[in-house]
């Protein structure tokens, strides 16, 4: 079935969410919900469209998206239903009302459309209860989560009685043209996603009140090292917020039977109903187990002691880890962070087991649901895998829990909802060539892998070091990885070590090291292709610039971001970015338009949230590619190598001819401007000099050409004056210490 055409009543966060990703697809779609008692008849609708239109992060990948999203009511233009290929019900948790929706779907759809509901809680069968057979053959849930457009899972969940052809076909569309990594899941409450992933949140909060530990310890623990997201237990509750943590708890209790263990973990806890009750309900109310507070008027986290409920300065705990996961390394320590960390993860693994095959047949599943709906890094089987996997299951036959597993248990690495023709890195038969402390080479037959491994994969002089072996193999290569960030840029604690102790010759050591690395690969003789996700910045975009092509995925961030710390692209950035300008008709005609614009970009920080923006700024070229599934980057990545191997020639070296003093000058009246009008101050008056005195060509004019290197030259000059700096110095330290750019 081809759906070219959608409908989504309800326009609350879920039902906009869908119809922004409808969207984002190329689909025509229509957000329908009441009509409004004030301003227009479509005004509930229109405000939902307002809003996704200014949602930070951006829910659609360019604003011109939001020209597939026609408003509506459910009074005067349920018509819209007639044509729909997919209806999509996303409103209120009240069974009268969705049964009131479906009769009218059901009186109005066509009869090959295929029709679901986004709900959370309500059991399928409960939803389809008043439905003709005709209509339940093709009515199923679509559980997306939120928000729709960054999180990859989405939960299908079927009855025995619909049309499987119907099922994959829809299945197909959420994959390859929604970007989601489809699980079908069995008729059970929370199905896969919630189900055990609030379980494995129970079980870390609940001993960690058994075992007397602090919140910050807890978090560090079931959190980076598990190879779970930074916000660990207590501040992902503080993040979805204890109150609405605290109703999904209610709705698993009333809808699990007895005997299932996840009622051991879910009982109501003292201390967290005081904080609901007071308004202490997580970030959304007056803080939770986290709160901001202020004191000689400076902002302080405080966190909230599980015995006495007094709050106190939030304290850093360090683990003495690494941040490579090594869950063995982990749970055999001989301390209170080990014997926590065994407790959660010996229940999870045993509650997952339990639930084979009722929430599903697949152990793979249960993994990918995790993974992608929690975004744990590896889900509990693959957990129970890393660790003595025959004396855990031994050590807990005693239980039962194990009864559909213990025997032959094997780890299947392929994921469950791709096709199987289609390879990503958790299939791809490689083998490690080359690895250190920041990256590794994969062989993988015809092409190899380049991945980065540090923690948001930060560049260092082992990051370059992989890219320069694995340019010198002769192998087609595309540099990609796992983890949520392709690269935050260049390692800055790395850099301002050195600046410390004014080791300045090894700053500029690295940075000559760095750019040598770019070339290396931009002048392989065979392809690099970058296939980027989440954050692809600062050094890391320089990387991706280097390259040949970039396979990215939708929501990748692209940028040069490096004035925010008061410094300047050194990698090549500013080189490139010239390039890539000047190759622009109006940059062909005239050199300083591209001066200019890339001045503009540079000094500015501007970042891009998608390829689609990207493109009006040459972050992103006509001949790069879109993968809007992740889990597709590799396999688009391989089929563009074998497009152009055979053909490929390495880049001849390109020359420049900019305008010197005559665009530094007008460049430098604008930051004069911008100066006097107080929109900026002295440190970033003093970095949009530098970066103009790189894009101008420095010494220059419009009769000499500028060698590549002479650009990263000017690059490596501008760098270390701006490093020395105090007030640079001041701004790298506050952006490491806060996460926050310093403006001074």
């Amino acid at each position: 079935m081809n759906i070219k055409k959608v409908v989504v009543i309800g326009s609350g966060t879920m039902g906009s969410g869908i119809a922004a990703q409808v969207a984002n697809a190329g689909i025509k779609v229509t957000l329908l919900d009441l009509p409004s008692k004030e301003g227009s008849r479509n005004q509930i609708t229109e405000n939902a469209k307002e809003k996704i239109l200014k949602s930070r992060p951006p829910l659609l990948v360019d604003k011109d998206k939001a020209n597939l999203i026609t408003t509506g009511n459910i009074d005067d233009d349920f018509k819209e239903v007639e044509h729909a290929d997919w209806i999509v019900e996303a409103v209120v948790e009240r069974i009268d009302i969705k049964h009131n929706i479906y009769s009218k779907i059901q009186a109005a759809r066509k009869a090959e459309s295929i029709i679901s509901s986004n709900t959370s809680t309500i059991p399928l069968k409960i939803l389809s209860a008043n439905m003709s057979d005709d209509m339940k053959k093709n009515f199923c849930i679509t559980h997306f989560f939120n928000p729709v457009r960054y999180m990859s899972l989405l939960e299908i969940v079927t009855e025995p009685i619909n049309d499987i052809e119907k099922i994959n076909s829809l299945r197909t569309f959420c994959d390859q043209q929604l970007g989601k990594g489809v699980i079908i899941c069995n008729d059970t409450p929370g199905f896969i996603g919630n189900r055990i992933g609030v379980y494995a949140m129970q079980v870390a909060m609940t001993e960690a009140f058994k075992m007397k530990i602090s919140i910050e310890e807890a978090d560090a623990v079931f959190g980076r090292p598990m190879g779970i997201p930074k916000t660990g237990i207590f501040g992902l509750y503080d993040l979805i917020g204890i109150d609405l943590m605290s109703d999904v708890l209610k709705s698993f209790i009333k809808e699990l039977p007895e005997s299932d263990p996840f009622h051991e973990v879910a009982q109501e806890i003292p201390l967290v109903k005081k904080l609901i009750d007071t308004g202490y309900t997580g970030r959304k109310g007056k803080g939770g187990f986290y709160r901001m507070n202020k004191a000689n008027g400076k902002k302080i986290l405080e966190a909230i002691n599980l015995e006495t409920g007094e709050y106190h300065t939030s304290k850093k705990i360090n683990l003495g880890l690494s941040d490579k996961i090594d869950i063995k390394k982990l749970i055999n320590r001989d301390d209170i962070y080990g014997k926590y960390a065994r407790q959660i993860l010996t229940k999870v693994i045993r509650y997952a087991a339990f639930l084979i095959p009722d929430v599903s047949s697949k152990y793979i599943d249960i993994d990918d649901a995790l993974r992608l709906g929690f975004n744990w890094t590896i889900g509990p089987f693959e957990m129970l895998s890393n660790i003595d996997t025959n004396n855990f299951i031994k050590d807990n036959l005693d239980i039962n829990y194990f009864k559909n597993l213990k025997n032959n248990f094997i780890f299947e690495k392929r994921p469950g909802y791709l096709d199987p023709n289609i390879e990503n890195l958790r299939s791809l038969q490689s083998e490690k060539v080359f690895s250190n402390s920041s990256a590794n080479v994969k062989n993988a037959g015809p092409y190899q892998i380049v991945e980065f491994t540090t923690k948001a994969n930060a560049l260092d002089t082992d990051s370059m070091l992989a890219l320069k072996e694995a340019a010198q193999n002769n192998k087609s290569t595309v540099v990609i990885n796992e983890a949520m960030q392709f690269s935050a840029g260049v390692n800055l604690n790395y850099v301002m070590n050195f600046a410390k102790n004014k080791e300045w010759s090894k700053i500029e050591k690295f940075i000559i090291n760095f750019q040598q690395t770019c070339k290396t690969i931009k002048y392989a003789e065979k392809p690099f292709i970058a296939a980027p996700s989440g954050l692809a910045i600062g050094g890391g975009f320089e990387v991706i610039l280097h390259c040949d092509y970039s396979v990215s995925h939708a929501n990748v961030v692209l940028g040069l971001v490096e004035s925010l710390v008061g410094l300047i692209p050194a990698g090549g950035g500013c080189k490139e970015m010239l390039w890539r300008w000047l190759q622009t008709p109006e940059g062909k005609e005239n050199s300083e338009f591209a001066s200019m614009k890339v001045f503009d970009l540079i000094g500015y920080a501007v970042t891009s949230s998608s390829p689609n923006e990207a493109k009006p700024n040459q972050f992103f070229l006509n001949t790069d590619k879109v993968v809007i599934n992740r889990d597709r980057q590799l396999n688009t990545a391989i089929s563009l190598i074998n497009d152009i191997e055979n053909d490929y020639v390495k880049p001849n070296e390109p020359f420049f001819r900019l305008g010197g003093n005559s665009v530094k000058d007008k460049m430098f009246e604008k930051l004069e401007k911008l100066y006097s009008e107080k929109k900026i101050m002295d440190h970033s008056l003093e970095v949009g000099k530098q970066i103009a005195f790189v894009l101008s060509g420095g010494d220059t004019n419009l009769k000499s050409d500028l060698s590549e290197d002479d650009l990263y030259n000017l690059e490596l000059e501008a760098f270390m004056r701006l490093i020395q700096m105090p007030k640079t110095q001041e701004r790298i330290k506050h952006t490491l210490e806060t996460g926050k750019p310093l403006v001074n």
